[in-house]
């Protein structure tokens, strides 16, 4: 059963990293709207939050008073206060050169970390999933937003529909 968690693109899981920027050296924090969302994550996902969780638990106690962050966030520095979201995008290419590293026979294409939420999009929506379900997943207020960015993958799915449709009258 799908776990549910809350936040702004994806990334937000019960406090896990907030759409966030520094202006003028102060965090602000939240979604476009301003409005909180839920979304659904897999219990695979939800169980390497949790290890994640339990690993930073393991941090707090081994840097003890040092310890700066609260316990909003699963995903921090070493001393517990919440990354900057620049970090995460900037490790992504690193970590896509040691996965490859180690994957020759199949490595992963040069990708931007924004990149994985087309691929969501796309992927659901090639999948059958509704439009009006991948646009709340997006944080789209309206599903007319996720039908002009992603036009081309529904024409797609349109040819397949017209493929499924004509066999299934053939049968």
């Amino acid at each position: 059963m799908p776990r549910r968690a809350t936040g702004p693109r994806g990334w937000r899981c019960h406090g896990l990293l907030p759409r966030a920027a520094f202006i003028d050296g102060e965090r602000i924090e939240g979604t476009k709207s301003g409005r909180k969302r839920i979304v659904s994550i897999d219990e695979q996902t939800a169980q390497v939050l949790r290890n994640q969780r339990k690993m930073q638990a393991e941090d707090k106690l081994k840097v003890g008073p040092e310890w700066r962050g609260a316990s909003a966030y699963v995903f921090t520095t070493g001393w517990g206060e919440p990354i900057h979201p620049d970090t995460v995008s900037s490790l992504f290419p690193i970590l896509i050169k040691r996965h490859n590293a180690h994957h020759l026979k199949n490595p992963l294409p040069h990708a931007r970390l924004h990149d994985l939420r087309h691929i969501h999009a796309t992927t659901l929506l090639l999948a059958g999933v509704p439009v009006h379900v991948v646009a709340a997943r997006l944080g789209h207020a309206d599903p007319s937003i996720t039908l002009r960015v992603y036009a081309h993958v529904i024409r797609a799915a349109e040819t397949s529909a017209a493929d499924i449709y004509a066999q299934a009258i053939n049968e």
